[in-house]
């Protein structure tokens, strides 16, 4: 039986993108949201889609309207304000959940407070299920699954092979202004350190081109070790601007130095302001076309680098485009039933179906071979 999906944050942006790609496919959610007349005008747009007026920041509001068995679908950010209260009241009604964050704070508290009640109630919670971070999760498992039992460390790199700086949205320019202010967690020996954004540059191979790229946050330190315990670290690097790479450590250095001072806040803000610097909303379809994503994961023998094994090179759709089919494809799986998605060959790899509920990675939930597939369908495959 099709479970009912619902999609919160339709009219947004990124909500948008997520619409469309579930209409490619023939699925057709409630989409919800606070607003009743562009709601309303939404679903009368899209086919005349059942609608719900929810608030986001009320759990009991959200979850008189959830079953078990549901999917339910959030892009409504920032998620350290008002993802928590929507996680909530999925994990008690034991609703399947997907989001758009790339806020990997909000995710590891997702995990502190929701991934027991959510294994009580069977819900499977998929985090950052977008460009942020399935692609370095599926790059990295599968160097990890390449270079066998001597892999102890992976570093992962995002990188664009178009004019990215012309096709950020107004939220992701947020996100890294928020972002310069808030360490990076990487996973070193075993344990998660906290190490300021930026302190770290990386140089990767790309197209045949050395690439540097700076140390952030992604919930690739957190689900990798779920699959592959023998990994002693795990580091993530973003080189959208390999130019600037070292000149945003030093201005990351800066900015960190200013929140300490008297008028930390206030001088921050001016510092971080001009990221900001852009018009609402995000690119169109056009500007997309032009922005393909390239993500690179290197698996070696330390946790220096040292000794690279295996290195696989992933392309795809613009970072939009990809976060809006991920959510669908996911959403899609969940609602046809786990099972659905699991071949033969899919049962027998590191992925475990009793696994499945909880807050999870894409691996642990689809299994390493399925999730390879779904992200083939949409262009995302190794170069």
């Amino acid at each position: 039986m099709t479970s009912r999906i619902i999609l919160l944050g339709a009219t947004g942006y990124t909500g948008g993108l997520v619409l469309d790609a579930l209409l490619r496919r023939g699925v057709e959610p409630t989409v919800a949201g606070r607003d009743p007349a562009a709601l309303a005008a939404l679903a009368a747009r899209s086919g005349g889609l059942d609608h719900l007026t929810v608030d986001a920041a009320t759990p009991d509001d959200l979850k008189k309207h959830l079953r078990r068995g549901d999917v339910l679908i959030t892009t409504v950010g920032p998620f350290e304000r008002f993802g928590l209260p929507v996680a909530q009241a999925a994990a008690d009604a034991g609703a399947h959940y997907l989001d758009s964050s790339g806020e990997v704070g909000f995710v590891r508290t997702l995990h502190t407070r929701h991934h027991h009640r959510a294994r009580e109630t069977g819900a499977v919670m998929l985090p950052a299920f977008g460009y942020d971070y399935v692609p370095g999760l599926l790059a990295a498992a599968l160097a990890l699954r390449k270079a066998g039992p001597a892999a102890r460390a992976v570093d992962i790199g995002y990188f664009s092979t178009g004019p990215i700086w012309r096709g950020i949205s107004q939220g992701t320019r947020t996100t890294m202004r928020d972002g310069l202010t808030l360490p990076s967690a990487r996973r070193y020996r075993h344990r998660l350190v906290d190490e300021r954004t930026a302190s770290r540059v990386r140089r990767f191979t790309v197209r045949g081109r050395r690439k540097s790229a700076f140390l952030v946050s992604g919930t690739e330190v957190l689900f990798l070790p779920e699959e592959f315990p023998s990994l002693d670290a795990v580091t993530v690097y973003n080189g959208w601007f390999p130019a600037l790479s070292r000149p945003l450590s030093l201005y990351s250095a800066l900015v960190n130095a200013a929140t300490r001072l008297p008028a930390g806040d206030r001088i921050t803000d001016v510092l971080t302001r001009p990221l900001l610097a852009g018009p609402p909303g995000g690119p169109d379809a056009a500007l997309r076309a032009r922005i393909p994503s390239h993500v690179v994961a290197v698996a070696s023998s330390g946790a220096q680098g040292r000794t690279p094994l295996a290195e696989v090179h992933l392309e795809g759709p613009n970072p939009y485009t990809l976060t809006g089919e991920l959510l669908a494809w996911a959403a899609d799986r969940l609602a046809t039933g786990l099972d659905a998605t699991r071949s033969d060959a899919t049962r027998s790899d590191a992925t475990r179906s009793d696994a499945t509920p909880g807050v999870v990675g894409p691996v642990t939930a689809f299994g390493l071979d399925a999730l390879r597939h779904g992200c083939a369908e949409l262009g995302l495959a190794p170069v």
